[in-house]
């Protein structure tokens, strides 16, 4: 077998459906849209959020509206007993506690929440301290400073 004598397979080829050149053609006067409505104009054709005039779902569902505050600052949240692991040293700031791995984004600021209980004096940064967090944190002795 040479080259030129190279075939597709019976069926591999498949003309395109020409629509619309005549009624000998099988696709002729309607040309495949059927009768009337709208998806047989030209242009004719509905969103895909449409229901037939229906109150889309979108409308219904208020959990699917609403907006989102581009002001919303993230905080990474740490914990009073994860700063106990760390006790050994005195001065807990947010590089040692990326350094550590207890927190992942640097970017975010750093918020202490009061869960456990501290009895090691120790010198915390962050941005923001809940109260029972200032609290225990002074309690032991240590002192809890806001970064700005």
């Amino acid at each position: 077998m040479q080259q030129h004598q190279l075939r597709p397979p019976k069926g591999a080829k498949k003309s395109r459906k020409r629509v619309g050149r005549g009624d000998s053609s099988g696709h002729g006067s309607l040309s495949g849209r059927g009768r009337k409505g709208q998806s047989s104009r030209s242009g004719g054709s509905v969103r895909i959020s449409f229901q037939g005039g229906q109150n889309p779902l979108v409308k219904a569902m208020p959990m699917m509206r609403g907006f989102t505050n581009i002001f919303r600052k993230e905080y990474n949240v740490v914990n009073i007993d994860q700063l106990i692991t760390l006790s050994s040293n005195s001065e807990i700031t947010p590089e040692l506690l990326k350094r550590k791995g207890v927190i992942r984004n640097s970017k975010k600021q750093l918020k202490i929440l009061g869960k456990g209980e501290i009895e090691t004096p120790l010198v915390v940064q962050a941005h923001k301290f809940s109260k029972s967090a200032k609290t225990k944190i002074e309690a032991a002795g240590g002192t809890a400073n806001v970064i700005i």
